[in-house]
């Protein structure tokens, strides 16, 4: 899933959504929780809960890459994925935006099942979700303007001022100077600068979900801090939901209301940071002692998380 540097350009459509209601009041907090690798029957939805995978298999040429995971995607909340190579990030990755089926189990997005779809109909849940590539996957051969147009070009009848308007205002907001980058090529842009414009992109039909392909991958600590920021600027300011799948634990534990340690195609603890650092998961604990982050002062934990016991 990760996009490879600029030039690949089969990985730049975009995946974005119709507008939606923001109206909706925030959910609460989430609670904390702890699961081995042999969690049950699989989690059961509730109203705020706008990604849920119950007991998801996936086998390539008979080897199980994953082997039975249970998640939930709260509305306007950010899971973090995180695992080391090979642990079926990516693969749970594609089969979350409706770019690969499952072998087995069920995916619901913003309640609908789309285990039973038609590719048609997985067009659509698509659209749910507005993708941002490690590398922002531009289209090196055209403009800023005409690669944050894409998604409205494809899916609207919008008039080309229309169109234009809209791509300089998300730029605005989005820090950029519209009137300087947008007749800018891809190639004349800073990594921060062209990480703005695939967000712009991604937001363009202002889609409930946000999933970042590791965001912070091969970047220094102070450009990490800035684009978590970002990344929390976006669901706050948009009311999205955020899917980040990283290998980033000081990210992870600065942005993630829940982790989600995946361990060789199983689900092997999730919750908020600090539960996965205190919890019963040796493993889990492990894993965060070896990445040699001192994760101390970098938790969101709330007080309700405090409050509620790890499982």
């Amino acid at each position: 899933m990760g996009e490879h540097g600029s030039r690949n350009e089969n990985h730049a459509r975009p995946l974005s959504a119709p507008q939606r209601d923001a109206r909706q009041p925030p959910p609460p907090p989430s609670d904390a929780r702890v699961v081995g690798a042999t969690a049950g029957a699989g989690p059961a939805p509730g109203p705020d809960d706008i990604v849920v995978l119950r007991n998801v298999k996936k086998v390539f040429n008979e080897q199980e890459v994953l082997k039975g995971i249970d998640l939930i995607a709260k509305r306007k909340e950010t899971v973090v994925i995180i695992g080391g190579s090979g642990a079926g990030k990516t693969t749970l990755l594609r089969l979350i935006v409706a770019l690969d089926r499952p072998t087995s189990g069920q995916i619901l997005v913003d309640g609908e099942d789309t285990s039973g779809l038609s590719d048609r109909e997985l067009n659509r849940v698509r659209m749910k979700f507005g993708m941002v590539y490690q590398y922002a996957a531009l289209l090196d051969s055209i403009s800023v303007l005409d690669n944050v147009a894409f998604p409205l070009v494809e899916h609207t009848k919008l008039s080309k001022k229309e169109i234009k308007e809209r791509v300089m205002d998300k730029l605005q907001i989005l820090g950029l100077d519209p009137k300087l980058v947008a007749p800018k090529f891809p190639s004349e842009l800073s990594g921060g600068m062209r990480k703005r414009v695939g967000l712009a992109r991604a937001l363009m039909l202002e889609p409930p979900i946000l999933v970042y392909d590791e965001p912070t991958s091969g970047l220094d600590p102070p450009t990490s801090r800035l684009v978590d920021d970002l990344i929390e600027e976006m669901r706050e300011r948009f009311n999205v939901t955020s899917i980040v799948i990283s290998h980033d634990i000081a990210s992870c534990f600065r942005i993630a209301h829940q982790a989600v340690l995946l361990i060789q195609g199983r689900v092997e603890a999730s919750g908020p940071p600090d539960a996965l650092l205190e919890g019963n998961s040796e493993v889990a604990r492990e894993f965060i002692r070896n990445s040699g982050v001192d994760v101390r002062g970098l938790s969101r934990v709330t007080e309700h998380d405090r409050k509620t016991p790890i499982r």
